[in-house]
């Protein structure tokens, strides 16, 4: 995770340091996640070996930039996260296993409440401006709607996702 979120930062802004990616992902978490330097070099050093991103000494810090590589593999990422099921495998089997379920139930539902607990604290105020609220929510409830008609006894199946917007 540090190593996907340090790509899309130096994407964003340019080369990173080590101590800028993890006091980004500090902010970004609220404090809920503040990886150290003995976490974030190591990631940051493995994109490198992987070509992802290529470092260099600028005095007594290495700054990382990133590599055309590095952007096909965000590029593929955020396929993944539009929609395009066929760009990465997924991965919810795994993860339920490493949470110790028997089953991705459990798991897909607890990730089900966290991400309409992200959506809650978004549409409460959490940095998006009222006509970006208003999208999302109006976005978020008609996802629900769909799920709900395809999943009613009578088994609607003639229900459809909403179009997909640009986010």
């Amino acid at each position: 995770m540090i190593g996907l979120y340090a790509l899309a930062l130096m994407e964003r802004e340019g080369p990173v340091y080590g101590y800028v990616v993890g006091a980004r992902i500090r902010e970004r978490t609220q404090g809920a996640w503040a990886p150290g330097a003995g976490a974030v070099y190591p990631a940051l050093e493995g994109l490198s070996e992987r070509g992802l991103a290529v470092a260099a000494t600028r005095g007594r810090r290495k700054e990382f930039r990133i590599t055309p590589r590095g952007r096909a593999v965000l590029r593929r990422i955020r396929a993944e996260a539009r929609g395009d099921r066929s760009a990465l495998p997924d991965l919810t089997v795994l993860w339920a296993e490493i949470a110790g379920e028997r089953a991705p139930g459990p798991h897909l539902l607890r990730r089900l409440r966290r991400t309409l607990d992200g959506i809650e604290g978004l549409l409460e105020g959490g940095g998006l401006d009222a006509a970006d609220r208003a999208s999302l929510r109006e976005r978020a409830l008609a996802e629900l709607e769909v799920a709900r008609l395809r999943w009613s006894p009578s088994g609607d199946r003639g229900a459809r996702r909403p179009a997909r917007r640009a986010a």
